[in-house]
């Protein structure tokens, strides 16, 4: 079972799928979309499983993509059609996505709206161990201590402060 998104095929549980698919199997997906969202990928991941390793796949949600069923010069033509145009159109909802998402995050920007964890504040004692640490009384390390903060957020926090002035 793959949970991961459909967005490529170098999913851990895909490629462990591929090594244990052999002639003859079976495989069953959900949805199109669950087997990935790119357009070309999913007819190259398609031809490999059906033709390079033999395999049957069934579309629960689509029952036209069902490789068990017309294996005959038009069943195949149907399934490749189908195939496209639900291929075509994962890989068009992806880009939409990832558009309206870019939108949304512009106009949230664009309305002061702030992303990720708001900034540590620094601690009373921090311009006193700041002095410290820069006439070198007190190591990087013990100045971040002091100051009960990361060596990397002490630093990043002494670096702004002294642009500051």
């Amino acid at each position: 079972m793959d949970k991961q998104s459909g967005k490529d095929f170098q999913r851990p549980q895909y490629k462990r799928l591929l090594r244990k698919l052999k002639k003859d199997d079976l495989l069953y997906i959900k949805s199109i979309d669950r087997l990935g969202r790119n357009y070309g990928e999913i007819l190259e991941q398609w031809r490999v499983l059906t033709k390079e390793k033999g395999i049957d796949i069934v579309v629960l949600d689509m029952p036209l993509l069902d490789t068990r069923r017309g294996k005959d010069l038009m069943g195949t033509f149907l399934s490749d059609i189908v195939l496209q145009v639900l291929s075509f159109v994962a890989e068009n909802e992806r880009t939409n996505i990832r558009q309206r998402q870019a939108e949304g995050i512009a106009a949230a920007k664009a309305r002061g709206v702030k992303f990720g964890r708001p900034p540590r504040s620094v601690p009373d004692n921090f311009y006193q161990v700041h002095k410290d640490w820069r006439s070198k009384k007190i190591t990087l390390q013990q100045a971040a201590v002091a100051c009960a903060m990361p060596v990397t957020t002490f630093y990043e926090k002494a670096i702004k402060f002294e642009k500051s002035d």
